[in-house]
């Protein structure tokens, strides 16, 4: 298993010694799951159909229903 060091802030060092402490687990596994579980989030959040990932889009065009069937519209298109 490789090292990594990183400088944190005091405060997030004592909840973290305050919190190994309580659960009976080293710092370093601690670190370990935050990260992996922090890494699984992001991925959950990627994923899904098309319509998931652009939801918030569907039906923000304000246009005719009938864009793709009305001649008027279709005129010149693949000219």
């Amino acid at each position: 298993m490789d090292t990594l060091t990183l400088k944190i802030p005091g405060v997030i060092k004592e909840k973290l010694k305050i919190y190994s402490r309580r659960k009976g687990l080293s710092k370093s596994e601690i670190v370990r799951n935050a990260l992996l579980e922090y890494f699984d989030k992001d991925e959950l959040e990627k994923q899904g159909t098309f319509y998931d990932l652009a939801k918030d889009l569907a039906g923000c065009v304000a246009e005719s229903s009938d864009l793709s069937t009305n001649n008027k519209y279709l005129s010149g298109y693949g000219q």
